[in-house]
Order: structure tokens, then C-alpha cells, then sequence
């Protein structure tokens, strides 16, 4: 992992596996399934359920900063705790977590490469057995907006008021609009298609088939090779934003990218703007 630019924020599964009775971490699941967790996971770690305590319930927004220290501190974990964070999916809303713990300020959060997929294909231990927490006390920081883009950003890149870079990371088929949404997904959009000027690299395809990252070079020539170098801002969106988290995190750092934001809103935020000009390859 030294080839990254920041190896620092993501373990193997041997280092994940040799720090599991270290009491200074805390390792954190969080899967697209929600019953996963349930059906068996890594021995300490807790289970987050990103549609009921990552998304506030009553708005379509990040939690606010006094609910996550609620949920930082009863998960055990304090300012000073390694959050190893790890999901199913190759860590599609593991990263997603990674990116809300960043952007309320947390110093040392971690993901595990390969995720959950890895951890099992490697017949490491799981259990169904509760983790033992003791409560913590958690004080979270002001929120860091610059790792977060809204829609007025987005805008304003097809304005030109700004030179950003637009990387649009769902499925070609989400991209070019012929369809609005992945089947069994609740969250949509009134329109199917893509920001105008954005550049579409599917976040999957920044994963090897295990799960784990693809090296600095591969990662630098799939998002180089559609024009994504870093020079200059970076917004990343998708859906709901978890699918763009990965990609910010691949961005940000694996590639050093000095300026990746996160457009969390994304496309069913932008997808029923009145009046937002969208491109479609229908």
C-alpha cells in the first residue's frame, strides 16, 4: 500500500485481524444489507445501519453533529479511538461512513481493503455474538465543508463560474439515462441522465475482484484516461452519495487529490431540480 499517497488510511485484513483485542480500536461494520451484520461479524465490531443512524429520519440529510458523538459514544468510541471501518460490497457505505466521520472531524478512521467480501473469502473468524461496549464520551468538530459539494456547486460548474471536474460514478446505464435508478432501489429521481460535463467512471471499477483497491497506477490511468488528473476541484456524486464516498476516498487518498469533494445530494437530489439542465446518451 505504499504506493498511495496516504496508505495510512486503509489495513489489510492480516493487520485488521492481528489488532482485533486492541483496545484502542474499534471495528465498525456497515453493509448495503442491513441484516448482514446480524448473520455474523468480525468479533468487537459494531454494526451501523446507514438508513437509520448515518441519515437523519425526518430530512434527507447527514445526521447532525450532536447525533453522531451520540452514536460515536455509545458504539465505545472516543477522539482519540481507531475506527476500522468495513462493509459488504467492497465497502460501498463503509466508505460512505468514512467520508461523514471526516467530515465531522474524526483524526484516524480506517478502512479495511477488501471489506467484509475479503474477511470471509479468507475464512476469518466471524461471530453472532453482541460486541461489549463500554460507553464513551465523543466531541465531534464543526462540520469541514470542504470535503462536501451541493447543488449550487454543481451548478455553478455548468455555469462556469467554476473549473471542476464532475465524476459521475453509477453504472452506465444510470449515466446515459436509460435508467433512473439500480432495480430494488427506493431513492430515484424524476429524470434519468448526468450532470452536463461530467465524466462517467463507475465506482466499481476502482475495485479488484476481491474487493481491495486497484494499485496507484491502474487507479491513475482509469480516472486520467476520462480526464479526472487532479488539476484542479473534483466533485464526485452518484445516487445518494455512498457510491461517490468510495470514490472520494480513492481520490482523495490513494491518489493524493488536494481538492475531492463528496456531492452527497447527487442524483436524486439534482435529478428533480426544476429547471437543472441534464445531459442524456439515450
Amino acid at each position: 500500500m505504499a504506493e498511495y499517497k496516504h496508505p495510512e488510511v486503509l489495513v489489510s485484513t492480516e493487520w485488521a485481524a492481528e489488532h482485533l483485542n486492541d483496545s484502542k480500536v474499534r471495528f465498525v461494520e456497515v453493509d448495503v444489507d442491513t441484516t448482514a451484520y446480524a448473520q455474523g461479524h468480525i468479533p468487537g465490531a459494531v454494526g451501523w445501519n446507514w438508513q437509520t443512524q448515518l441519515q437523519d429520519n425526518v430530512r434527507r440529510d447527514l445526521i447532525e453533529k450532536q447525533a453522531l458523538e451520540e452514536l460515536l459514544g455509545k458504539s465505545g468510541i472516543s477522539n482519540d479511538t481507531t475506527i476500522l471501518l468495513y462493509g459488504d460490497n467492497n465497502n460501498w457505505f463503509a466508505a460512505y461512513a468514512l467520508w461523514q466521520l471526516k467530515y465531522y472531524g474524526h483524526k484516524d478512521v480506517r478502512l479495511i481493503d477488501g471489506g467484509r467480501k475479503k474477511w470471509v473469502a479468507e475464512k476469518r473468524t466471524l461471530t453472532t455474538e453482541p460486541a461489549k461496549v463500554t460507553p464513551a464520551t465523543y466531541h465531534a468538530s464543526e462540520p469541514d465543508e470542504s470535503i462536501r459539494a451541493y447543488k449550487d456547486d454543481v451548478l455553478a460548474t455548468i455555469s462556469k463560474k467554476k473549473g471542476v471536474q464532475l465524476v459521475d460514478v453509477r453504472s452506465v446505464d444510470e449515466f446515459t439515462g436509460k435508467v433512473i435508478a439500480p432495480p430494488g432501489m427506493s431513492e430515484t429521481a424524476q429524470r434519468g441522465g448526468h450532470v452536463p460535463g461530467a465524466a462517467n467512471v463507475p465506482w466499481s471499477q476502482a475495485a479488484n475482484e476481491d474487493g481491495t483497491f486497484k494499485s496507484a497506477d491502474a487507479l491513475k490511468q482509469l480516472y486520467g484516461g476520462k480526464g479526472v488528473d487532479g488539476n484542479g476541484e473534483v466533485i464526485a456524486y452518484c445516487r445518494i452519495g455512498e457510491r461517490s464516498s468510495h470514490t472520494w476516498f480513492a481520490l482523495k487518498y490513494l491518489l493524493g487529490f488536494s481538492n475531492v469533494r463528496n456531492y452527497d445530494g447527487s442524483w436524486t437530489e439534482y435529478g428533480n431540480l426544476v429547471g437543472a439542465p441534464i445531459e442524456k446518451q439515450v
